[in-house]
Parts: C-alpha cells; structure tokens; sequence
C-alpha cells in the first residue's frame, strides 16, 4: 500500500536519490552533493514543501510545492514544481496519490489552487486531467532567462 507523507529535514539523505534522478531525467547532469544541499535548504527553511510517496517503508516517489500569491485574488497557491516516481514503480497509483496529496494539503491550507507546467508531450497529462485539472487556454506563459546566474 502507498503512504503519502510530508517530508522533514532528516528525510533529504532518503529523497536525493530521487531528486538527482528526476534531474537526470530532464538532461541535467547528476550532482547526489547539490540534490542534498538544494534540498535541505529547501526543507529547513521552509521554502518548499516535499510530500514522499512510500512502499514498505521506501520512498518511491515524491512531488515538491512552491508557495506563491496571486495578487489578483489576494490569495495564496502552491506551484507544483515537481514530480517523480521511480520506473519500477510507474502505473501502481504513486503519482495520483501524491497528486491528491497536494490537493489535500492545499484544501486544508485553504489556498486557492495548484499550478503546474509539463510537456506537450507528457503522457501524465491524461493523468491531470482524470484528477481534475485543467488546461489553461486563457493565458499565455513567458519566461526570461538572466544571462548573469550563480550556479
């Protein structure tokens, strides 16, 4: 059975693994010393939150929320930056009970919602939209990319 369940500072050493591999999977280099430091930075000073996906007691997956606001609407929502389940454990639920995990801790937060973005060509997309998610058609999203960053 699958335990979703929020993620402490001491778990960042059982997360890394799984961070490092889902960077890995979106063509970045693997780098176990930076997953750990991101993390932990993260976690401790509540900068994000993680939620870990668990089988017999081994994490197999995880998602990772941002908080922001919305100006507009003056109220606070989470950006789901993140999502990653192990290969070998891929179509068991993993991903849609961390999905309704998110759902879950944003309804008792009483924030406004969850944002993410994929691929044209992500296949959990399907996914999304079975939970209740929704295409946003009304919006365009731009990015600028500062050419001076710190690595």
């Amino acid at each position: 059975m699958i335990k979703i369940l929020r993620a402490k500072p001491e778990d960042v050493g059982k997360i890394a693994p799984l961070f490092d591999a889902y960077r890995v999977f979106y063509k970045q280099e693997s780098n176990i010393a930076a997953a750990l430091v991101f993390l932990n930075k993260n976690l401790s000073q509540d900068l994000s939150i993680v939620l870990m996906a668990l089988w017999e007691g081994q994490i197999i997956g995880f998602t990772q929320l941002y908080r922001t606001y919305s100006s507009v609407s003056m109220q606070a929502f989470f950006i789901l930056n993140d999502l990653y389940v192990l290969p070998e454990f891929r179509r068991k639920g993993a991903g849609e009970k961390l999905l309704k995990g998110a759902k879950e801790l944003c309804g008792k937060l009483r924030f406004k919602g969850l944002a993410l973005e994929t691929a044209n060509d992500n296949p959990a997309q399907q996914l999304y939209e079975k939970l209740g998610w929704r295409k946003d058609v009304d919006y365009l999203h731009y990015f600028w990319t500062n050419p001076v960053q710190d690595s």
